[in-house]
């Protein structure tokens, strides 16, 4: 049996049971939670706001912990190691999307905390593939985010080949874009944040930003125009988008990983400056393991709130309210 916190109902309290899982698959491998990050979308999926959840529920899939169990078909990792998991635990690893090496893209892919048990627990279960061990040089208890918020915004660099002479835009300086801002800097790119909020100015330039532009003043985001090769887009709330493809170079992208209620765009400006819009999720098993090398080799971590697993409740009303700054991660009390 393994012990978890569940949420019963659409909204309802998470309280500690237990359930049992069944036998460990041949290629699966059972993790000892030691930390798991909070993200929005546990919220989203805690709340249905998607329309795909499933009771009761036990969410988190910002997993670090140690390898408690392998199956009898898995040979690369074994118990003791160091590993994450985030927010897909498994691919067919027979489509053509997965031979192609697109395992998140896998239209058969299971979602960690959608129609089976995440890491809000004392253990948690994931195939083999999608259990990514961990470089010795990162903070073990900061690394829970990286493997959803992280990798969220680092695969649109891998994606659109961004080059380090590159000049890249950042829309929002919250859980998803400060991770960004650190990873386009040490990317070697030039950087702008976008903001609604002022108070973020010196933070933002503190974490890689090398302007700080904005988002509520016309002018300043008119000053920026034709200058950027990338903007990647991290909130989840409309904006008026026709300034930010003004602020586009010729063939320059408009690149989303904020999960929005809807996306209007004029056509002309992308017709003439033969730009285009585009989105992302997560990446392939081989982007998150390059992704923690590089955070590893530049020492690139979110900025994270620690609190015990037994204040998961708490922890959910600090991140309704928008308190969080910029992730929380539940450190295992179980």
């Amino acid at each position: 049996m393994i012990k978890a916190y569940m949420a019963s109902g659409k909204g309802a309290p998470f309280e500690l049971s237990e359930y049992d899982p069944g036998e460990l698959g041949r290629d699966e491998v059972e993790i000892q939670v030691e930390y798991c990050g909070v993200c929005h979308s546990d919220f989203s999926i805690w709340k249905d706001e998607w329309g795909m959840s499933e009771y009761p529920l036990v969410a988190g899939h910002e997993v670090v912990g140690t390898v408690a169990e392998v199956g009898s078909d898995v040979k690369h990792l074994h118990e003791g190691q160091k590993v994450g998991l985030g927010w897909i635990s498994g691919s067919c690893m027979t489509c053509h999307t997965c031979m192609e090496g697109d395992h998140n893209l896998c239209e058969s892919a299971d979602q960690t905390i959608v129609g089976r048990h995440g890491g809000f627990a004392e253990r948690v279960r994931a195939r083999a593939e999608w259990t990514i061990p961990l470089p010795e040089d990162l903070d073990f208890a900061k690394a829970g985010p990286l493997f959803c918020g992280g990798i969220t915004v680092f695969n649109p660099l891998v994606i659109n080949e961004v080059r380090p002479t590159d000049r890249v835009g950042v829309v929002g300086i919250g859980g998803l874009g400060h991770l960004a801002l650190q990873f386009v800097n040490a990317w070697g790119c030039e950087v702008t944040a976008f903001s609604s909020s002022a108070d973020k100015k010196e933070e933002a330039l503190k974490l890689g930003a090398h302007r700080f532009v904005s988002s509520k003043d016309p002018k300043e985001v008119e000053a920026v125009a034709n200058s950027l090769d990338l903007i990647l887009v991290t909130i989840n709330v409309p904006l008026d988008w026709e300034p930010f493809l003004a602020a586009l170079r010729a063939k320059g992208k408009l690149h989303f990983v904020g999960v929005l209620p809807e996306l209007q765009l004029p056509f002309f400006p992308l017709l003439a400056g033969q730009k285009s819009v585009g989105g992302s999720p997560f990446g392939s098993p081989a982007t998150l393991a390059k992704m923690l090398e590089f955070c590893a080799r530049h020492d690139i971590a979110p900025m994270v709130e620690e609190m015990p697993m037994s204040q998961i409740n708490e922890a959910f009303e600090r991140l309704e309210e928008g308190k969080p700054r910029y992730r929380i991660v539940l450190k295992n009390d179980i």
